[in-house]
């Protein structure tokens, strides 16, 4: 159960991220209080993964895969610009992921 908290964690992370860019800083009203909102439940949702999951791989899975999904979102629906180099890092962010998920044990 706590890594589908986690998982639902880091959907309402990045959801929260795309409505802070949404939001113009701060100036529509709508995505600014759905970011608020949407935090709010990442954060209870990440708090009740860490129950059962190390809070050190727990926060690395949230913040990466989180910094993954987010810059993929920025680059297919913001039409953000791409290069090797941000392909690269978003490659070993996953990859860091990965390795820490597989070092790490649930109590």
């Amino acid at each position: 159960m706590s890594l589908f908290y986690l998982t639902l964690a880091i959907i309402f992370e990045v959801s929260g991220t795309i409505c802070m860019k949404l939001s113009q800083g701060f100036t529509k009203m709508v995505p600014s209080i759905l970011m608020i909102v949407l935090y709010i439940i990442s954060f209870c949702l990440l708090t009740m993964a860490l129950k059962k999951i190390d809070v050190s791989i727990a926060y690395a899975i949230w913040a990466g895969m989180g910094t993954a999904l987010i810059a993929t979102v920025g680059i297919l629906w913001f039409k953000e610009p791409i290069n090797a180099l941000k392909i690269i890092s978003l490659g070993l962010v996953i990859i860091g992921v990965v390795g820490l998920n597989l070092s790490g044990e649930m109590h």
